[in-house]
């Protein structure tokens, strides 16, 4: 009867210990796993997604921006030179001379 009580106390002791074992292991990996990934996947993802994103809008906001405000003047230059032109002058009539 002693042998059998010690037998059921080992395995007792022998079965709490591998399931706080595992759970513990199981824990721990599963928490560094989500920290690890947590702190350097997402801030990477998110720096570069909005650093591109940001210089990509800035870019084309500001070349649109440049071109348009910088063409205005010259084409409305151009716009006053070409019209005050005469580009089609009145030649004299050959006919009937």
């Amino acid at each position: 009867m002693h042998l059998l009580t010690y037998s059921l106390n080992s395995l007792t002791y022998l079965l709490t210990y591998s399931l706080m074992h595992l759970l513990a292991y199981l824990l721990t990996h599963s928490y560094t796993y989500l920290l690890t990934h947590s702190l350097t996947y997402l801030p990477t993802y998110l720096l570069t997604y909005l650093l591109t994103h940001s210089l990509i809008h800035l870019l084309t906001y500001s070349l649109t921006y440049l071109l348009i405000h910088s063409l205005t003047p010259w084409s409305r230059v151009l716009l006053e030179k070409l019209s005050s032109l005469r580009l089609v002058k009145k030649f004299p009539a050959f006919y009937g001379t």
